[in-house]
């Protein structure tokens, strides 16, 4: 039995915007899942319709085997955590933190022994008679979080909530994040735009747009076999490589460009057809494809080299060590093995 069920969720709002077009999702118990998506996907509207913040037009939430649809925000034992802190500017940190125990009925005794535990965590002990106003974004996303991690709700909904640190701050507090769910074994739902967060944090992966849920599963399959055209543009940055062309029925070996072709392994498509290889599984080759160094971006480990060549602009990842340089003249292939190939017409991956 799934711990978090979603069942042809909907919403739409008064002027007719479907934010939400009907979306089925099982999460497990102690599981992490990042609702990945670009801005107007409806991931946020999703954590809301779940925290109780927004209601359903249609479609049914579970939790814990209990239908909570049209249950009260308030009733719900779930941690929130926003994206803009949300915090109670007359109190101190530690009333904020405090807070939501006390509601609760703690004991004062562990009220403070919590706090001081999970302050520690985060850093932020010597913050803790402090109001809001005297802290930086990123202290105060740090009180954020530690006011929704003093007690062991049934799901933590975290909202963006590293969106506007800056990288050290995100990096520090992704590993708390990860670290205090693995340690609670609490259930998690994560909404972000950033692919390299919901990569790093995600058990599985919810990968939305337009209101739908394009694809589910783990970062490795979304990374390396996208479902559709959007998932392969949209998941790693750069995204997928694209390229359209054909593949006649007489020879379903040759992928087709109107200049060259490719060939492929165990294919049994035929038709219009777009073939997708990603950056790292293109290199250099003696006897391969003509193409041209426009472009060479670096990036510490590696270079990204932006390639003209008769299907198109490509990009090709390379390590720092490999020296090339711009308007070079050289020669590349694609990993056979790594090629994915979309059905053109659909955008559905080809199996």
């Amino acid at each position: 039995m799934s711990f978090l069920q979603l069942k042809n969720l909907q919403k739409t709002y008064p002027d007719g915007t479907q934010a939400v077009r009907g979306i089925d999702l099982a999460i497990q118990n102690g599981e992490f899942v990042v609702l990945l998506g670009p801005s107007g996907c409806g991931k946020t509207t999703t954590l809301r319709m779940i925290a109780g913040l927004e209601i359903p037009t249609a479609g049914q939430i579970i939790l814990n085997q209990k239908d909570i649809t049209h249950t009260q925000a308030s009733q719900r034992d779930i941690g929130f955590v926003f994206q803009f802190y949300a915090l109670y500017p007359h109190m101190t940190v530690r009333q904020n933190i405090a807070f939501p125990l006390e509601n609760i009925h703690t004991s004062q005794t562990d009220i403070q022994k919590t706090i001081q535990h999970v302050a520690d965590a985060l850093g932020i002990a010597l913050l803790l008679e402090r109001h809001p106003s005297q802290l930086s974004g990123g202290d105060q996303q740090r009180v954020s979080l530690a006011r929704a991690m003093v007690r062991q709700p049934d799901i933590y909904l975290m909202d963006e909530p590293l969106g506007t640190l800056d990288a050290d701050h995100r990096l520090e507090l992704r590993e708390f994040i990860r670290s205090q769910q693995l340690a609670l074994s609490v259930t998690a739902v994560y909404v972000t735009h950033d692919q390299e967060e919901a990569m790093s944090l995600a058990d599985r992966i919810v990968v939305m747009e337009g209101g739908l849920i394009r694809q589910v599963g783990r970062p490795s399959d979304i990374y390396h076999h996208p479902a559709d055209l959007f998932v392969a543009n949209f998941v790693g940055s750069p995204g997928m490589n694209l390229i359209t062309g054909k593949i006649s029925p007489q020879n379903k070996t040759t992928f087709q460009t109107s200049n060259t072709g490719i060939t492929l392994l165990n294919n049994t498509h035929h038709g219009p057809t777009t073939l997708g290889i990603r950056p790292e599984f293109i290199h250099p080759s003696a006897n391969g494809i003509d193409a041209k160094v426009s472009i060479i971006e670096y990036h510490g480990s590696h270079h990204y080299v932006h390639l003209d060549t008769a299907m198109g602009n490509l990009i090709m990842r390379t390590p720092v060590d490999m020296s090339l340089k711009a308007e070079a003249a050289i020669q590349i292939a694609f990993a056979p093995d790594q090629i994915r190939l979309f059905n053109s017409e659909t955008g559905k991956a080809i199996s």
